[in-house]
């Protein structure tokens, strides 16, 4: 492919970025995944080949460097100083996108393992209660599927299959309903209070529950963008 030309620092930029999927790699990779895999499941329309096409671009362009995985099985892919100085690139397309195509956002377009996945690396394990917690998510539209947050030591798994432990709280909602819970657009008490979505499990972890599970990095902005939208009214 030629390049943009180097005339201006704009084109040059738009060199490294400006290709489809690039953007939402650089996210996945500032969000701490390092693992071909894990950007991949994050990252669910996009085809291996050209996930391994973007990251190789990445690196040729001296934003990603590609170490050995500690464990001696394949890679792991890390952001280098120039890498991570894209991180306000991001947030700000992002945080332009929640004011100017606001209208636009698609719930229903969530895919229930991209979510799960999303919200585990925004759980805050230092609220965590002590000991093992396991929250099983029963997704029952637009398709139906269980999947497991298993919380313990301060860390947050996802397991696509049951993980051996009884659950300590149900969550039924249908994953729309949950995509806008973690982006700002619903909170927990409307989610619940509403019937969209059912919490069962001891009264204490149900309270607390919304204090372990983070939003979305722009959830702040959604919701000041909503009440824009209410007082424009």
């Amino acid at each position: 492919m030629p390049d943009y030309g180097h005339y201006c620092p704009v084109s040059m930029g738009s060199e490294v970025l400006a290709d489809r999927w690039t953007p939402l790699v650089v996210r996945e990779l500032l969000l701490g995944n390092t693992r071909f895999n894990d950007i991949a499941r994050c990252l669910p329309g996009i085809s291996r080949s050209l996930l391994v096409q973007r990251l190789r671009h990445l690196e040729r362009c001296g934003v990603v460097q590609t170490w050995p995985s500690p464990t001696g099985r394949g890679s792991e892919y890390h952001l280098t100083p120039a890498g991570k100085d894209l991180s306000n690139v991001i947030e700000t397309l992002g945080r332009w996108a929640v004011m100017w195509r606001h209208d636009e956002f698609d719930m229903t377009d969530v895919d229930a393992t991209q979510l799960m996945w999303w919200m585990h690396r925004h759980v805050d394990t230092e609220a965590l209660p002590p000991g093992r917690t396991v929250v099983q998510f029963d997704h029952t539209a637009p398709v139906r599927h269980s999947i497991w947050l298993v919380l313990d030591r301060g860390e947050a798994s996802v397991c696509m299959q049951h993980p051996g432990f009884e659950p300590d709280i149900i969550a039924t909602m249908a994953t729309p309903v949950l995509a806008e819970v973690f982006a700002g657009a619903l909170s927990w008490r409307d989610a619940v209070t509403s019937g969209r979505l059912a919490l069962d499990g001891s009264p204490s972890l149900v309270r607390a529950m919304p204090r372990w599970l983070g939003l979305s990095g722009f959830a702040d902005d959604v919701r000041r963008q909503m009440k824009a939208v209410a007082r424009a009214r």
